[in-house]
C-alpha cells in the first residue's frame, strides 16, 4: 500500500498527494531507474504524457515493479497535436498501447487549445465510460478555460494540473478549482532550482529543520496541491517523498505566500485565448 496520504477526486477515487514526474526524464533506463526507484520508496503516483516520450518506459518500470497494477496511479496526457474527438480517442489508445496497460488512472488534455478543446473533452468523457481513463482532467487551464470547459461539460474535471510555487501562485485558478471540486496538481513545484536558494525558502527551511525543496513541496501540500517532483536521482526522490512528518506554521506560510511574482518557469497558459 501507498505510504503517502491520498486525496479524493470528486469521482469518488482517490490520488497519492505527491507523484513522481518524469518530463525531460532520459528515455529507456534514466525513466525506468526513477520509476522504479519511486516505487521502491514508496511512490505510488507516477505523471507522463506522450509528448515526454517516455511513455513506454514508465510502462515497463510499473509492470516490472511488483507491486500490484491497482495500487499505482498512473497519469498521461493528449498532446496538442492530437486534440480533436477522433484524434483525441485514438491517441489514448495509442498512450495505452506504449503504457502496455488497460488503463490509465488519469487522462489529461495537456493544454487548452482554442477551437478543440471542447471536442477533445467529450472524446475525454467517452473513454472514461469506456474504462479506459479511470479519471479524466486538463492541465494549463486557467479560469476562463475550465468556466467555458465546465459550461459544455458533462463530466466536470477531476484535476487541473498547472505550475504552482510559492513565486507563482495562481490563486485565481485555485479558486475556481475549489469551487468546482477539482483537485489541482502542482507540476514543476521546485521551480526547475530556480528559487531554491531564495533567502526566505532558505531561512524557512533552517527553521523547519528541512531542505529548501522540502519547504517548497510542503508549501504546495498545505496549499491544498498534489505536487509532481521530478528527479531521476535516487537520494532526491526520497527526499521530495519526506514532507508528510512536519508542518509549516503559520508563520512561515505567511512569508511563503508573500513571494508571490507570477514567474512562470515553463508554459504560461496566461495568454492563451
Amino acid at each position: 500500500m501507498t505510504t503517502h496520504p491520498v486525496r479524493k477526486m470528486n469521482n469518488g477515487r482517490t490520488m497519492p498527494e505527491v507523484g513522481l514526474g518524469v518530463w525531460q526524464s532520459p528515455r529507456g533506463e534514466g525513466t525506468q531507474g526513477a520509476v522504479r526507484a519511486a516505487l521502491e520508496l514508496g511512490y505510488r503516483h507516477i505523471d507522463t504524457a506522450r509528448i515526454y516520450g517516455n511513455e513506454k518506459d514508465v510502462g515497463i518500470a510499473v509492470r516490472e515493479s511488483g507491486v500490484p497494477r491497482e495500487e499505482i496511479f498512473v497519469t498521461t496526457k493528449l498532446w496538442n497535436d492530437d486534440q480533436g474527438h477522433d484524434s483525441a480517442l485514438r491517441a489514448c489508445d495509442a498512450s495505452l498501447a506504449r503504457l502496455d496497460l488497460e488503463y490509465v488512472d488519469l487522462y489529461l488534455l495537456h493544454w487548452p487549445v482554442a477551437g478543440k478543446r471542447l471536442e477533445s473533452w467529450r472524446a475525454l468523457e467517452k473513454l472514461q465510460s469506456d474504462g479506459k481513463c479511470r479519471a479524466i482532467g486538463v492541465s494549463n487551464f486557467l479560469t476562463s478555460h475550465l468556466e467555458e470547459l465546465i459550461a459544455h461539460a458533462k463530466v466536470v474535471p477531476a484535476v487541473d494540473q498547472f505550475e504552482m510555487t510559492p513565486f507563482l501562485q495562481q490563486r485565481e485558478a485555485r479558486a475556481t478549482c475549489k469551487k468546482h471540486g477539482i483537485v489541482v496538481q502542482a507540476y514543476s513545484p521546485l521551480t526547475h532550482g530556480t528559487k531554491l536558494d531564495h533567502p526566505v525558502v532558505v531561512q524557512v527551511a533552517k527553521q523547519a529543520a528541512r531542505t529548501p525543496a522540502q519547504v517548497l513541496l510542503r508549501w504546495g501540500i498545505q496549499s491544498e496541491a498534489v505536487v509532481l517532483p521530478k528527479s531521476t536521482k535516487r537520494e532526491r526522490i526520497a527526499e521530495n517523498a519526506a514532507i508528510f512528518d512536519f508542518t509549516l506554521d503559520a508563520e512561515a506560510m505567511g512569508a511563503l505566500d508573500a513571494l508571490d511574482e507570477g514567474l512562470a518557469t515553463g508554459w504560461d497558459p496566461r495568454m492563451q485565448p
